[in-house]
Order: structure tokens, then sequence, then C-alpha cells
């Protein structure tokens, strides 16, 4: 079974930074996309940004320029470094991966999930 756990949320002021943090456990081939979502209680999920596993990033409009993803595929984790944090970043933050459990098998792709990690950003 196949588990992502995410670390690094926290309290931080306004004009802060933080650093988010998400590995892949558990018996695996590889690791394809991986990407961050948040979430605002009563409002959905939106992407905030991804990156291949060569390396190619995209992000939403609301963490340009703010925002870094990365990853490190020896250690099946991927990282998100938020700096210039604002109020409106408050979100519980999840991890999201595209998992290859065994060679060759496509049908067997799994989407997985992070339990989520709270970032509060104060004024």
């Amino acid at each position: 079974q196949v588990q992502l756990v995410e670390s690094g949320g926290g309290l931080v002021q306004a004009g802060g930074s933080l650093r988010l943090s998400c590995s892949a456990s558990g018996r695996f081939f590889s690791i394809g996309t991986m990407a961050w979502y948040r979430q605002v209680l009563g409002k959905p999920r939106e992407l905030v940004a991804t990156i291949t596993s060569g390396g190619t990033t995209n992000y939403a409009d609301s963490a340009k320029d703010r925002f870094a993803i990365s990853r490190d595929n020896s250690k099946s984790t991927v990282y998100l470094q938020m700096n210039s944090l604002k109020p409106e970043d408050t979100a519980v933050y999840y991890c999201n991966a595209v998992i290859l459990p065994r060679i060759g098998d496509i049908r067997g792709i799994l989407d997985c999930w992070g339990q989520g990690t709270q970032v509060t950003v104060s004024s």
C-alpha cells in the first residue's frame, strides 16, 4: 500500500515563508506527476502547483512568483516552498501523486493523496 505523508505546515505571519514536504512510502515502481492542492473549508479543492517526473513545473496564478515546487526522486519526495505568504493562502494543503505500482501495470496506476497539512497565515 502506498502512502503520502505531508509535513511542514503551521502558523506564520503575513510575508513569511513555509516549506511543505510530502514523501511517498510503500512498494511501487515509479512516481509520475506530483502536485500540491489546497482547500478552504466550504470551498472546492484547488490546484496550486504540479511537477512532472522530468521536473517540468506549472503553477496556479495565485502561486506564481511566490511558490516553488520541486522534487527529489531519490527520496520520493515533493516540496513546496512558499514565500511572501498572504492571509488568503490559509488552507489545508494536500499532496497528490500519480504512482505506477508495478512496471508495465498501467491499469493499476494509483492516484494518491496525503492527509493534508494546515497552513495558517496571520495578518
